[in-house]
């Protein structure tokens, strides 16, 4: 199955799933023992390049967890090939959170949602930045489609392993362009029939 459970399956997350019944029921994603870290398909690749945005989850080195979003246009999330994603750092709020984190441990986990379609893709994956200027074919790359601001540092994520979720529990949530299509229909109705009741008026005020 997914390597992913292997690493999120540890020993006293097993004890819990024992506890409340769902061992046997989880025991079916720990039946590959393999080592070999989850590849991307098509449908993953697809499902990320499609993304305007995702969580991004590191740890301090004091063991406090830390989760920042991090958005931009459809496609700025990179799948350079089946094991490896990249986007350009742009400058924020210059906290660095992420960035130092990574110092002391480079295990990341992101969270791919697409909530007009209830569905989730879970990564886990080791992180690294790089220097744009050390890297220029990879920065070209990666600045054909990014998110606007003043160029940081590169990020490499090296994907460990990946689970489609359930969907259950999703609310769905539709952006502004994702509306604007499904609305389309509705306001050219809406220009029709005022259209329509501005004529009735003229022909009223005609027969007056």
């Amino acid at each position: 199955m997914s390597r992913y459970a292997r690493l999120a399956f540890t020993k006293n997350v097993r004890g819990v799933q024992e506890e409340r019944g769902s061992a046997q029921a989880m025991a079916r994603l720990l039946a590959r023992d393999t080592e070999e870290p989850d590849r991307m398909g098509p449908d993953e690749a697809d499902f990320i390049q499609a993304r305007d945005g995702f969580y991004l989850a590191s740890t301090g080195e004091d063991g406090w967890p830390y989760v920042q979003f991090r958005g931009g246009p459809p496609g700025f999330v990179h799948v350079l090939d089946s094991g490896t994603l990249a986007w350009v750092e742009v400058r924020g709020n210059r906290q660095y959170i992420t960035a130092g984190n990574l110092r002391s441990d480079d295990r990341v986990s992101l969270f791919f949602m697409d909530y007009a379609n209830p569905t989730r893709l879970k990564i886990f994956g080791r992180a690294e930045t790089r220097d744009p200027a050390e890297f220029p074919e990879l920065h070209e790359r990666l600045s054909d489609l990014r998110t606007d601001g003043p160029l940081e540092l590169l990020m490499l994520i090296r994907v460990e392993g990946l689970f489609w979720n359930c969907p259950k529990h999703i609310t769905p949530r539709y952006s502004e362009p994702e509306l604007a299509e499904a609305l389309e229909p509705v306001r050219e109705r809406m220009r029709m029939l005022a259209e329509e009741n501005l004529e009735l008026r003229e022909r009223l005020q005609a027969r007056d």
